[in-house]
């Protein structure tokens, strides 16, 4: 969430107290601020403001996959319509959304594109994720991810799609979140019990379904286990009927960058197939931790 920052106001100043002000040209008082840093302030406030509000739109721009309309966004973004158009045409000058006329839609526009493609360019290991993602989706028949860790979420990065009439589609830029996920518990479970511990106390563990584990000592004792047998498992924790299998990468000093998952419905993902299908992923996120420079925190 973008949060907004009221605009400074600068407070006319009292008269002293038991005299008169007889005119506007009297002398400023030792210690009394000028008016013309309050102003500035109060400009520098605005604009945050305005930033704030037009980030915030963007984002809303960005969830609407097929497109938001003028009120829609407003609304979204608790702003009049008037104010939102106003910021909408500036991120549009500047190519950040794009406005279709006939309809009356905003979309992303191509500069933000550029941005979130530097994002991911910055990771190189996407690209050198790819070819096994694809190696492992035709080895296991489902959905192959890629996530990353930003400010304390899941954040996706890349997905292979299976075949198959029914899959788990995640978008890049998608969240997850670290308690409920393949992916989270796999990057939590990949750091030292310190550094997860004192992560997971800064969240809130919501229950999304009746599966997922809202207690402190009893998710510990799951990163363990994860520990032990080397991935991560998203029993419906996230999403009932959606099962995941999870594995760290890590980078030259043993760190997690990255989680590697397979994801799908639970009745093809079943109690048969998660060791196999865990074993499998765990494997090939080793293949891209070499891959990537890396290294196990074990060597």
């Amino acid at each position: 969430m973008v949060s907004e920052v009221s605009s400074a106001r600068a407070a006319p100043d009292a008269p002293p107290k038991g005299s008169d002000v007889t005119s506007a040209a009297e002398p400023r008082r030792r210690g009394r601020p000028p008016a013309k840093p309050a102003a500035k302030a109060s400009r520098d406030g605005g604009l945050v403001q305005s930033l704030s509000r037009a980030l915030a739109l963007l984002e809303h721009v960005a969830a609407a996959e097929h497109g938001a309309s003028l009120t829609e966004l407003a609304q979204r973004a608790g702003l009049a319509p008037s104010t939102a158009h106003r910021l909408l045409k500036s991120l549009e000058a500047a190519r950040y959304v794009a406005h279709d006329g006939d309809h009356g839609l905003w979309f992303v526009g191509v500069k933000a594109f550029n941005v979130g493609s530097a994002f991911l360019r910055a990771r190189d290991f996407v690209a050198l994720a790819r070819p096994v993602m694809r190696e492992l989706m035709e080895l296991s028949a489902e959905s192959v991810n890629l996530a990353g860790l930003e400010e304390g979420a899941a954040v996706f990065l890349a997905q292979v799609e299976c075949r198959q009439m029914m899959r788990a589609l995640t978008r890049p830029g998608g969240t997850a979140p670290l308690h409920a996920s393949g992916v989270g518990k796999a990057l939590l479970a990949a750091m030292s019990e310190a550094d997860a511990a004192r992560l997971i106390k800064r969240q809130s563990l919501t229950a999304f379904t009746t599966n997922t584990l809202t207690d402190l000592e009893r998710l510990l004792g799951d990163l363990e286990a994860t520990r032990k047998r080397g991935y991560a498992i998203d029993d419906e924790e996230f999403s009932l009927g959606l099962r995941c299998v999870a594995a760290a990468i890590h980078d030259d000093a043993g760190r997690p960058v990255a989680a590697l998952s397979l994801s799908g419905p639970s009745a093809r993902i079943t109690d048969a197939r998660v060791a196999e299908l865990g074993r499998l992923v765990a494997d090939k996120a080793q293949r891209i931790t070499a891959e990537i420079g890396g290294r196990s925190p074990d060597e």
